[in-house]
Protein backbone atom coordinates (compact mmCIF):
# COMPACT_ATOMS: atom_id res chain seq x y z
CA UNK A 1 0.00 0.00 0.00
CA UNK A 2 1.25 3.12 -1.23
CA UNK A 3 -0.23 6.71 0.29
CA UNK A 4 -2.39 8.25 -2.49
CA UNK A 5 -0.38 11.51 -2.62
CA UNK A 6 -2.32 14.57 -3.89
CA UNK A 7 -0.54 15.81 -7.52
CA UNK A 8 -2.02 19.59 -7.02
CA UNK A 9 -4.31 21.17 -4.72
CA UNK A 10 -3.82 22.78 -1.38
CA UNK A 11 -2.68 19.40 0.08
CA UNK A 12 0.05 18.46 -2.44
CA UNK A 13 3.56 18.48 -1.39
CA UNK A 14 5.88 21.00 -2.87
CA UNK A 15 7.94 19.40 -5.56
CA UNK A 16 10.74 20.33 -7.86
CA UNK A 17 10.97 19.24 -11.11
CA UNK A 18 8.16 16.22 -10.62
CA UNK A 19 10.44 15.39 -7.24
CA UNK A 20 9.35 15.84 -3.36
CA UNK A 21 11.05 19.14 -1.85
CA UNK A 22 12.50 18.81 1.22
CA UNK A 23 13.79 22.37 2.46
CA UNK A 24 15.41 20.63 5.96
CA UNK A 25 15.70 16.60 7.20
CA UNK A 26 12.75 16.55 9.71
CA UNK A 27 10.61 17.68 6.64
CA UNK A 28 11.84 14.65 5.07
CA UNK A 29 11.45 12.52 8.62
CA UNK A 30 7.69 13.72 8.91
CA UNK A 31 6.47 12.66 5.34
CA UNK A 32 8.12 9.43 5.68
CA UNK A 33 6.49 8.92 9.64
CA UNK A 34 3.04 10.16 8.30
CA UNK A 35 3.67 7.21 5.42
CA UNK A 36 4.60 4.68 7.55
CA UNK A 37 2.00 5.08 9.84
CA UNK A 38 -0.69 5.10 7.35
CA UNK A 39 0.72 2.37 5.71
CA UNK A 40 0.39 0.25 9.11
CA UNK A 41 -3.47 1.39 9.25
CA UNK A 42 -2.68 4.01 11.62
CA UNK A 43 -5.17 6.31 9.87
CA UNK A 44 -7.21 6.61 6.87
CA UNK A 45 -5.48 8.40 4.03
CA UNK A 46 -8.37 10.89 2.44
CA UNK A 47 -8.92 11.78 6.88
CA UNK A 48 -5.07 12.73 6.66
CA UNK A 49 -5.67 14.67 3.78
CA UNK A 50 -8.74 16.68 5.07
CA UNK A 51 -6.55 17.49 8.26
CA UNK A 52 -3.80 18.59 5.99
CA UNK A 53 -6.21 20.89 4.10
CA UNK A 54 -8.03 21.96 7.53
CA UNK A 55 -4.43 22.98 8.84
CA UNK A 56 -3.54 25.43 5.67
CA UNK A 57 -7.08 26.47 5.49
CA UNK A 58 -6.64 27.96 9.05
CA UNK A 59 -3.15 28.91 8.69
CA UNK A 60 -4.30 30.59 5.66
CA UNK A 61 -7.24 32.73 7.37
CA UNK A 62 -5.06 34.02 9.93
CA UNK A 63 -1.04 33.27 8.90
CA UNK A 64 1.23 33.21 11.84
CA UNK A 65 4.59 32.74 11.12
CA UNK A 66 5.95 31.94 7.82
CA UNK A 67 4.72 29.30 5.29
CA UNK A 68 6.24 25.49 6.10
CA UNK A 69 3.75 23.05 4.35
CA UNK A 70 5.76 20.54 6.75
CA UNK A 71 4.57 21.87 9.55
CA UNK A 72 1.13 21.92 8.50
CA UNK A 73 1.72 18.43 7.50
CA UNK A 74 2.90 17.16 11.17
CA UNK A 75 0.28 19.01 12.35
CA UNK A 76 -2.17 17.09 10.37
CA UNK A 77 -0.63 13.62 11.65
CA UNK A 78 -0.42 14.66 15.20
CA UNK A 79 -4.61 15.90 14.40
CA UNK A 80 -5.24 12.26 12.60
CA UNK A 81 -3.12 10.53 15.61
CA UNK A 82 -4.98 12.40 17.79
CA UNK A 83 -8.22 10.72 16.92
CA UNK A 84 -7.25 7.07 16.47
CA UNK A 85 -8.37 4.69 19.05
CA UNK A 86 -5.62 2.84 19.08
CA UNK A 87 -3.31 5.75 19.85
CA UNK A 88 -5.53 6.80 22.40
CA UNK A 89 -5.61 3.76 24.24
CA UNK A 90 -1.73 2.95 24.12
CA UNK A 91 -1.46 6.47 25.59
CA UNK A 92 -3.98 5.68 28.32
CA UNK A 93 -2.13 2.59 29.03
CA UNK A 94 1.33 4.32 29.31
CA UNK A 95 -0.14 6.83 31.48
CA UNK A 96 -1.23 4.47 33.82
CA UNK A 97 1.68 2.72 34.34
CA UNK A 98 3.89 2.74 37.62
CA UNK A 99 6.56 5.46 37.69
CA UNK A 100 9.84 3.99 36.99
CA UNK A 101 8.76 1.10 34.35
CA UNK A 102 8.60 3.04 31.36
CA UNK A 103 9.81 0.18 29.06
CA UNK A 104 8.24 -2.67 28.21
CA UNK A 105 9.79 -5.91 27.92
CA UNK A 106 6.95 -7.48 25.84
CA UNK A 107 5.52 -9.49 29.31
CA UNK A 108 3.54 -6.20 30.59
CA UNK A 109 6.22 -6.45 33.62
CA UNK A 110 8.18 -3.45 32.96
CA UNK A 111 12.05 -3.73 32.70
CA UNK A 112 11.87 -5.45 36.00
CA UNK A 113 12.16 -3.21 38.94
Amino acid sequence: MTAPLAVDGPAAPPRANGELLFTAPWESRAFGMAVALYEAGAFAWPDFQQALITRIAAWEAAPEGGWSYYTHWLGALEDVLALSDDVGARAAALAGRAPGHDHDTGNGHGHGH
